[in-house]
């Protein structure tokens, strides 16, 4: 009896809520002024494009205005979270997945209502997307963001500089790991002990999980197993990453390292620093932008993700993913204008894809004549069909720093991969345990 009088309580507190939300929204009048404040990270080609998209929302829209304030890339997270800690924030934001994740376990954002943009269902919206591109924001049904950026790593390759390492690019580009070091102690230059010209490096700073991650599991080995509850499963897998990258630091063969210059930011200067970097496929935007006369060239090329000389496992880099997102705890009208807005400039995927490089998950975009067209996009797509999401949960980023200080311990500080595996496991243990 108990049983059954609780059912029906939940059941009449569910209906109440529903119509209580009806009665809100049919109360709204958004025809009244609106300000919509949008918090972004730093792009200078992407605010161009998305100022524009906005006065033109505000053009259609006369009722609402925009605040449109960009920060650092790296600041984001830590703004986000003091912000809505203390019941503040923005009204529309975007983050990655390893970051908004806890915004929507803790009820911070606002799950979209179809019918605020006009459609029926839920699916009509869902059914734009690729599958599993809308997981970190999926919880009970509902969804509460829409994908701005669906980036993989891929590899960069300058021709030239493996031409005058007596390396034919399109024959010797590395497919595998074990090349990767072989190839890169090749083409490796020194001043000392100081690299001047890498021949391929790691990303590093928050790429740990996405870019490196991979790595393991392609040899078998798991962050956290299937149930979510047991951290670090596979030592053979582990250890042998730990082994590789203790190989390929300066108490190895010194190829690089997370205290040098990220490669990202220096590949595109074509100015012999390095020869081979991980990027997405916006980097094409940034060298078109830095160095026209170098992306017009023939002297680079695209290559896929390399895996292991042994693995049977296909496990090209994770995919980084960033959601616009919508604040939960503004007033009704800011959260349908908010998620409007963030419909109506994410309804423009091959202007973002032609002036950015920001690759949308539609199905419609990876069907386009644009996207096809762009230089090694088969190779990103190829790679795509493989890949999953980047470890998200409510406490990823603090996995992340426990990654980056177990890699950091086996380059920097020459420590046993086998204590640092232990220690390791038992830090990500703990933070599984504190879920």
């Amino acid at each position: 009896m108990k049983k059954a009088v609780t059912v029906f309580l939940v059941t009449l507190l569910a209906m109440t809520m529903i119509v209580a939300k009806g009665q809100q929204e049919s109360a709204t009048d958004l025809s009244a002024p609106v300000t919509i404040v949008v918090w972004t990270h730093d792009d200078p080609n992407r605010s161009v494009l998305e100022k524009e998209l906005i006065a033109e929302f505000t053009k259609q829209n006369p009722n609402v205005t925009v605040d449109y304030q960009t920060y650092p890339s790296g600041k984001m997270a830590e703004l986000l979270t003091v912000a809505f800690s203390a019941g503040e924030g923005p009204d529309v934001f975007n983050q990655s997945q390893s970051v908004i994740r806890q915004f929507v376990v803790e009820g911070q954002v606002s799950a979209l209502d179809p019918a605020w943009l006009g459609y029926r269902s839920l699916s009509d919206i869902t059914s734009r997307y690729i599958e599993g591109s809308l997981e970190a924001v999926s919880l009970d049904g509902d969804i509460y963001g829409m994908p701005l950026e669906y980036t993989n790593l891929c590899c960069y390759l300058n021709k030239r500089l493996f031409r005058e390492a007596g390396l034919d690019p399109e024959k010797d580009y590395p497919k595998t790991w074990e090349e990767m070091m072989d190839i890169s102690s090749k083409l490796v230059k020194y001043d000392g002990e100081i690299i001047v010209s890498r021949g391929f490096d790691f990303r590093y700073a928050t790429y740990y999980l996405m870019e490196m991650l991979p790595m393991v599991e392609q040899l078998g080995g798991k962050l956290v197993s299937d149930d979510g509850k047991t951290a670090v499963i596979g030592d053979e897998a582990w250890l042998k990453f730990f082994n590789y990258m203790k190989e390929w630091g300066p108490n190895g063969r010194n190829l690089g390292g997370p205290t040098y210059v990220s490669v990202s930011k220096v590949f595109d200067l074509n100015d012999g620093q390095v020869a081979m970097s991980e990027s997405g496929l916006y980097q094409e935007s940034r060298m078109r932008s830095a160095n026209p006369s170098f992306y017009e060239s023939d002297d680079w090329m695209v290559i896929p993700y390399p895996q292991w000389k042994d693995s049977d496992l296909r496990v090209p880099c994770h995919v980084s993913c960033h959601y616009y997102m919508v604040n939960g705890n503004v007033s009704m009208a800011k959260q349908i204008w908010g998620w409007r807005l963030v419909n109506f400039m994410l309804s423009h995927s091959e202007e973002y894809l032609k002036r950015v490089n920001l690759v949308q998950p539609t199905h419609e975009l990876f069907e386009s004549e644009t996207f096809k067209n762009m230089p090694y996009s088969d190779v990103f797509k190829t790679d795509l069909e493989h890949a999953t999401l980047t470890y998200y949960s409510a406490n990823s980023s603090a996995i992340l720093e426990k990654m980056k200080q177990a890699v950091e311990a086996v380059m920097l500080q020459n420590q046993d991969p086998e204590s640092v595996l232990k220690n390791f496991r038992r830090q990500v243990q703990s933070i599984l345990d504190e879920e």
